[in-house]
């Protein structure tokens, strides 16, 4: 029986899994990546405080840029900051357009920022928290110039027929009176979005005079109404607030909601006006190229100017331009749609749609601020909340005759160097993905080449002996110069000695029977004329001995030459069409008179069953089989001859009652020379020849046999299946 175990792990597999090592590359490359990152983020970090302390070293022995107010000692939420604008503003456009370039320094305002008025001192109308606006303040030319984006779900303005101009949605504005004992109230309280009428008014908004100083216009939006105004400096005193006023019922026309710049209606808690000095900006504005957003602020921590915002300034700005010509669309689609999605499973792709909480165009504060103020540079990293972007922050101290005077800030986030990790990655992992492929489908190939060339080799192997031990075919050298080619040729060397070897044991019995038979012959004839002399009671004894083993003798070369002969004659005979059940039918009654001691059963059909066969040959090997089932069976038990159509074949049963085959003789009992007879029990010699003419004569008539122990009580039953003729 043949053996075969099944290697789940090819050759083709163990390459595979061996090339899998390869993936420490890109792990490799991976960690490289992260530390040149880490080293151009220190490189960064140095970057962005060189900046700070270059921009520290232009403002440095200069105390007059920060002597306007910057040293308050308690910076108050109150305070509003008015920055410098360079050119004359359009009020009545309809629009913030001319605004644009100043609105980042637009501070907003909400309900956070209540306050409590004359008309009811008790109240705080804080209501509703829809109610918000954002403004922002600047100079030109001699006039504060300010707007209000106010956002409100319900306007309802003045009524055309009413005096009172606090009834409907208004904005107040409270100034300090030049001796600082007076505030003096202005509203704008239109009838409809048109240009602005502002009224004096006592604390109680009564007594309402028109202010012809006071310029704007008034008009809505889709999220409330924005207004512009223009105040001339010399109307200003020390302090100033803003306040919107919000009410939502046009019928009792109650006040629902304020929002103010200040929170308690008294001289000491309107805000301070803040200007920063214009020599700050002019020396800030040449350094707003860099990428970074600047702030300087001063000792309070108030900033006085900035310059860039967050969102772009990324410091490194990786290259993203290239020729398209030079972009395989398919390249670019796989790069894309496969590729990317992979890659940024693992990476984080920033994004500039992110917004610092922590930003502020009033105030500043911070380890870093509070580092420099004290007079020691520093840079810190921070991560906003919600989102993986980092910003870097520096500080530097401004310094005046040993004071410090305030500090420059520049502030970076970190999405320009993760574009450039990003992009070196994914240059790293296409690369390393190519070679990993071409590599991984050479090894392939390589493997497969191999594993057919060893799998053509076994094959060769296989099929050089067929299931009964016979050597039937050879294995063509190969011509091959490797060791595959060296183990085929040595294989080839190996079957051919074999096959001669094989054919020697083969024609042996034949030549030897041929041998032997002249010295039998000789032996005989020698005994015969002995036999015929005078010769004395003993010798006749001898002789008769004597007789007896030459008869043994020629019996057993009988048996080793037939075998041979059956297989010359099987060569060159011809198969007729016969009726198996009459052939059966005929050797049974014979077997009855050559065994009379045994008992015999036939089971035979009423029906002809027809086989291209050679009779005599059929009763060959039926005479085999009963031969053998008489030696082995018990005395007195019958056996039994069965013939039978199936299907497409022919089936002789031959069981006998007797001792079951071992398990181990199943397959063998039908080879050459394999006996199961104890040598104790032969009469007469026995080669096991007789099965294995009965396996030649079947399989010359292209049929198999088999055999098996019965189930049904103990003994042996043995098969013979040949094809049905049909023709």
């Amino acid at each position: 029986m043949k053996l075969t175990f099944k290697n789940p792990f090819g050759i083709r597999s163990k390459l595979v899994f061996l090339s899998s090592f390869l993936l420490v590359i890109p792990w490799l490359g991976y960690q490289y990546i992260l530390e040149m990152e880490e080293y151009l983020r220190r490189g960064q970090e140095q970057t962005v405080l060189g900046t700070a302390q270059a921009l520290a070293t232009a403002l440095n022995e200069r105390p007059e840029l920060f002597n306007e107010g910057t040293f308050s000692p308690a910076l108050r939420s109150e305070d509003i900051y008015v920055y410098p604008i360079y050119s004359p503003l359009d009020l009545v456009d309809g629009s913030l357009t001319d605004w644009s370039e100043y609105q980042r320094y637009e501070v907003e305002h909400d309900v956070s920022g209540y306050l409590r008025t004359a008309l009811n001192p008790a109240r705080y109308y804080d209501n509703d928290d829809s109610v918000k606006f954002k403004h922002m303040v600047g100079e030109y030319n001699g006039f504060l110039y300010t707007y209000f984006k106010v956002t409100d779900d319900q306007i309802v303005y003045r009524d055309p027929e009413g005096i009172s101009v606090h009834r409907s949605d208004f904005i107040q504005i409270a100034m300090l009176s030049d001796d600082g004992t007076d505030i003096s109230r202005y509203v704008i309280a239109p009838y409809e979005a048109d240009l602005l009428y502002p009224y004096r008014v006592n604390a109680d908004y009564s007594d309402p005079v028109y202010e012809e100083r006071i310029r704007g216009q008034w008009y809505e939006t889709e999220a409330g109404y924005e207004v512009e105004l223009r105040i001339p400096m010399d109307m200003l005193g020390d302090r100033l607030g803003f306040a919107v006023f919000d009410v939502d019922d046009s019928l009792d026309r109650q006040i629902s909601t304020v929002v103010a710049t200040y929170g308690v209606e008294d001289a000491t808690r309107l805000g301070s006006l803040q200007v920063p000095t214009l020599e700050i900006d002019r020396i800030v504005a040449g350094m707003g190229h860099n990428n970074s957003r600047i702030q300087v602020v001063d000792r309070s921590g108030r900033v006085l100017l900035t310059v860039g915002d967050i969102q772009s300034a990324t410091g490194l700005q990786p290259s993203t331009t290239f020729n398209d010509e030079r972009i395989n669309k398919y390249w670019l689609y796989v790069q894309e749609k496969i590729l990317n999605p992979l890659y940024y499973r693992i990476l984080s792709k920033p994004s500039n749609d992110f917004i610092d909480d922590l930003y502020s165009e009033v105030s500043r504060e911070g380890a870093h601020i509070a580092s420099a103020l004290q007079g020691t540079p520093l840079t810190q990293f921070r991560t906003l909340t919600d989102t993986e972007t980092r910003i870097l922050e520096a500080a530097h101290p401004i310094l005046a005759a040993d004071e410090v005077m305030g500090a420059v800030v520049v502030d970076q986030n970190m999405n320009g160097l993760r574009s450039f990790r990003n992009q070196a990655l994914e240059q790293l992992f296409n690369t390393i993905l190519g070679v990993m492929v071409i590599t991984a489908l050479g090894l392939f190939l390589f493997a497969s080449r191999i594993s057919s060339r060893i799998r053509g080799l076994r094959n060769e192997a296989e099929g050089i002996i067929d299931d009964h031990g016979r050597v039937q075919n050879t294995i063509v050298a190969s011509r091959k110069s490797d060791e595959i080619g060296d183990l085929s040729r040595s294989f080839s060397s190996i079957v051919e000695r074999l096959s001669q070897y094989t054919s020697y044991l083969e024609n042996m019995s034949s030549r030897l029977s041929h041998e032997l038979r002249t010295p039998v012959t000789v032996v005989r004839s020698s005994l015969e004329n002995l036999h015929l002399a005078d010769s004395g009671e003993d010798s006749a004894i001898y002789l008769e001995r004597a007789e007896e083993g030459i008869s043994r003798l020629n019996l057993i070369l009988t048996n080793m030459s037939e075998a041979t002969r059956l297989e010359q004659m099987l060569q060159t005979s011809e198969k007729e069409k016969i009726e198996l059940t009459e052939v059966v039918h005929g050797c049974v009654e014979g077997y009855k008179l050559a065994y009379p001691e045994s008992c015999f059963e036939s089971n035979l059909p009423n029906y002809e069953i027809h086989v291209n066969a050679v009779p005599e040959y059929i009763a060959q090997l039926l005479d085999k089989l009963i031969a053998n089932a008489v030696e082995f069976s018990h005395a007195g038990e019958p056996i039994t001859i069965r013939c039978r159509a199936l299907r497409d074949h022919a089936i002789l049963e031959v069981a006998n009652a007797g001792p079951y085959l071992p398990d181990e003789m199943k397959d063998r009992v039908f080879e050459s020379m394999i006996s199961v007879r104890p040598h104790e029990k032969q009469k007469q010699p026995h080669l096991g020849m007789g099965l294995h003419i009965a396996r030649l004569i079947a399989e010359f008539h292209g049929g198999s046999i088999r055999a098996e122990n019965r189930e049904d009580r103990e003994g042996v039953m043995i098969t013979l299946v040949i094809p049905l003729f049909y023709r």
